[in-house]
């Protein structure tokens, strides 16, 4: 069984995937079931034989994503460098299961490890920044908003709540100044664009020292381009964000807002994990240690 990390979460476990399988997709009923032990936390992922993976929604939040999942990554997938999950088909509920689920084509690769993806010739920076980029280029058009579409502003009661929280854990002044800065950057004022929205370790594959895939598109939409910055201080070393900052030509407000994101971003996740999910916790530490080491 799926250990729980949230409060409303419902109950998975591989006898309620074969049932799910036999009732709607008995074709591949017969398939081996083995729980993969995965950083994500909207979703319980079960392997399924040797090329699928069967995706069931821990929280109704989660369950909120798996039709736009569906409709958009198809849509996407042809105008983007790498791989990302191709939707093979969307279960209903059923078997004591409340929400839509997926089956997934299984995609190979290793998730980097923490602060770790960029190798010394800062080559996977440039290909998360091909990545973004070519996100960024897709037509906007009709587009869902990301889940990270609001501006920087509305996040401000919970990220200075969280900074009060958590001040025997971080610099609080630090971090206040770092999210005041952010916060009197200019804005995007130019269309929303295409963004993942979740850039961090456990949602992007490494095969042969490069970025195969990126994966779990929950948080994707139209927004603020500089919510993908994240990527610079979740995945990359300090000389590798340099090469991820020129690769995509971000001036000074956009870099100010991505770190203002990360910092927000890491700190909910600081927060909110630190009794269920320690490494969760960790990587949000890590993370604000990260954003709070350059100068605002």
């Amino acid at each position: 069984m799926a250990s729980k990390l949230h409060p409303d979460e419902a109950d998975t476990d591989g006898s309620l995937v074969r049932r799910l399988l036999a009732a709607q997709f008995p074709q591949w009923a017969d398939l081996p079931v083995e729980l993969v032990d995965s950083a994500g936390t909207s979703n319980a992922m079960y392997r399924l034989g040797e090329d699928m993976v069967v995706r069931l929604p821990r929280m109704k939040g989660a369950a909120d994503d798996v039709e736009r999942e569906h409709h958009w990554l198809p849509r996407l997938a042809p105008a983007l460098p790498v791989a990302v999950p191709v939707p093979l088909g969307m279960g209903r509920p059923g078997g004591g299961y409340p929400w839509p689920w997926s089956v997934y084509r299984w995609l190979d690769g290793e998730c980097p490890r923490v602060g770790g993806a960029a190798d010394e010739d800062g080559v996977p920076a440039r290909d998360l920044a091909e990545f973004v980029a070519a996100l960024r280029r897709i037509d906007p058009t009709g587009g869902p908003s990301s889940y990270r579409s609001e501006p920087l502003a509305e996040r401000n009661a919970m990220t200075r709540a969280a900074i009060g929280q958590l001040r025997h854990l971080i610099d609080a002044e630090a971090a206040t100044a770092l999210w005041d800065a952010a916060l009197r950057a200019p804005a995007w004022q130019a269309p929303a664009v295409w963004i993942h929205a979740d850039l961090q370790p456990g949602n992007v594959l490494l095969a042969g020292g490069r970025l195969s895939a990126v994966i779990d598109f929950g948080c994707m939409g139209l927004g603020d381009p500089a919510v993908d910055l994240i990527a610079a201080w979740y995945l990359l070393t300090p000389d590798a964000r340099g090469v991820f900052r020129a690769a995509l030509d971000v001036d000074d407000a956009a870099w100010t807002r991505g770190r203002g994101w990360a910092l927000s971003v890491a700190l909910g996740e600081l927060s909110y994990y630190r009794e269920t999910y320690p490494e969760k916790a960790a990587l949000g530490r890590h993370v604000i240690a990260e954003v709070l080491s350059e100068s605002c």
